[in-house]
Parts: C-alpha cells; structure tokens; sequence
C-alpha cells in the first residue's frame, strides 16, 4: 500500500485469514516452508490481513503481540469482532463483553490496529433503537479503547494468567468500526443513514447471491469481502471479475471524503483468495 495522494485514498488488499492446511504443499505456500513462517510469507506478498479467530474465542495478549512483531512497518490487520457479542448476545446487552474483547490484546497490536470487523448472523433483523446503542457504545478513538478495555481486565487476568499491556502510543488515534449485514432488512436508507451518523463503514460482500446486495458509502473507509461471485467462499474470479473489482476500488478511492479501500478475499477454498488478491493488486498496481 501506498500512501493517499491528492484526491486519492490509500488502497489495501489482502486476505481473510493466512492458516489455512490446504494452501500448504505448493498450492500458495511453497513447499517445505514450515508453518510458523507463513504469516511472514503473506506479510510479504500484502499489507493487510483479517484476524478471524477474535471471532471464535477471545485471543491471548501474547498472540496479538506475536502478530504485531512478525509483520512489517506499515502493516494492518482488522479483527473480526466477537461472536459472542453479535450471534449469540445479538448486539444487546453487551457492554462487559465489548470490555472483554478490547481488553484481551487487541490493542497490543499497536499502530497495525487496523478497522474492527462486526459481521451480523443471518437471522438478526434491522431494529434502529438496537443498531443504533450498538453503533453509539463503539470507542472511537485508542483512548476510548484503553478504557473500555481497562474494565475487562480482572476477566482476562482471570483467565490468561497475563496482564495485557493497555497503553498506547497515540491514544487520539481512531479505532475504525465496519458492519458486514446479511439479513434483507438491512437494505433501506435509514440503516445507511445510521452508519453514516456514527461513521461506521458498511460492507460491501460479494456472497454469491446468498446475502442482500449493499453499496454504500457511510464512513471514509470503504471495506470490501469478497467470498466469491458463483460459490461463497470457493469459487475463484476471472480476469472479468477481477477487472470489475479493480473499476470499482479506482472509483471509491477518488470518491471525495474516502480516506481508505481495504480489500478482503476470502474464497480460501481451493487456495484461490491469494491468487486472485494478488491479481487485483497487479490491477490496480498503478494507484497504489
């Protein structure tokens, strides 16, 4: 990635997830490169990648630290937020496990803190009022983070045994927020509106027809999943696809208040997301 010039944002690509056993063996990993240093191979290869085991349990301060220290300057992850917080608990009612989240390493990370990943379940439905104290108890700034985070601690003490270190090197930075929807409902202004208000960037997912279609640009970071255009989560994408992707980062990343288009593969099956992320990158190698 390079830096946002005049009326320009700075482009990402990247994948969803690195540890994947069927990439191994020559499929994208070469052969013979040991599995601990495949974070540092893709790290190589892009500059940006989604953490998607935050989603599953609650990570270890070590962990993130261990993320942070094997990738290089200017690097960025996103992490995708709890499970617990937007399956189970269904957005409401979550002011200790948002406490918990933030204080089990997140912030470890350090500067590559990049955008928190909400992805709502499919039978979770638009209610204003719930989006709405959802979106509002979000911290927004590393500061806002460092204390939420600060209740969580006797928690995680409680349970890792380690003290994550919750101090920050510019607590003014923003902690950015992006919503990937998957119920119908949500495609209607008002949501839009709603992002817009609390500056939440909404997701525009290619699921392969399975979820609801929404582009919409709410927040000055345009987050881009692409799951796959004729199988989520497997098929690849032809050069026609490809170049259609391409067009439509060129255009968001002139778009006037866009200070940022991350781009996300995840049709990890068959080991086509880092093939293609590296096909689009090729793309788009002029404006980045």
């Amino acid at each position: 990635m390079t830096g946002a010039g005049p009326g320009r944002a700075a482009i990402r690509i990247g994948l969803s997830g690195w540890r994947y056993p069927h990439w191994r063996g020559g499929a994208y990993y070469p052969v013979g490169l040991v599995q601990r240093r495949e974070l540092e191979y893709v790290a190589d290869a892009f500059d940006t990648l989604e953490l998607n085991g935050p989603f599953y349990s609650l990570q270890r301060p070590s962990s993130y630290a261990r993320w942070r220290d094997r990738t290089p300057d200017g690097f960025e992850f996103a992490v995708k937020g709890s499970r617990f917080i937007t399956h189970l608990k269904k957005l409401a009612g979550v002011d200790d496990a948002l406490a918990a989240f933030f204080a089990s390493g997140v912030l470890d990370l350090g500067d590559k803190l990049g955008p928190v990943l909400w992805q709502l379940p499919p039978q979770l439905g638009f209610r204003p009022e719930r989006i709405a104290a959802f979106f509002d108890r979000l911290p927004r700034t590393l500061r806002a983070a460092t204390a939420l985070a600060e209740r969580g601690v006797p928690r995680i003490l409680d349970r890792f045994a380690e003290e994550p270190s919750l101090t920050v090197a510019d607590p003014a930075a923003p902690v950015r927020h992006a919503v990937e929807v998957r119920h119908d409902s949500f495609a209607r202004p008002e949501f839009y509106d709603l992002c817009r208000q609390f500056g939440v960037a909404l997701v525009v997912a290619d699921t392969a027809g399975r979820y609801p279609w929404v582009d919409q640009v709410t927040a000055d970071l345009v987050y881009v999943r692409l799951h796959g255009d004729q199988e989520m989560y497997r098929s690849g994408y032809s050069d026609q696809g490809i170049g259609w992707w391409a067009d439509r980062v060129r255009g968001w990343a002139a778009t006037p208040g866009v200070r940022q288009v991350s781009v996300y593969f995840d049709n990890d099956g068959d080991a086509h997301a880092p093939h293609d992320a590296l096909r689009l990158a090729a793309r788009l190698a002029d404006v980045r």
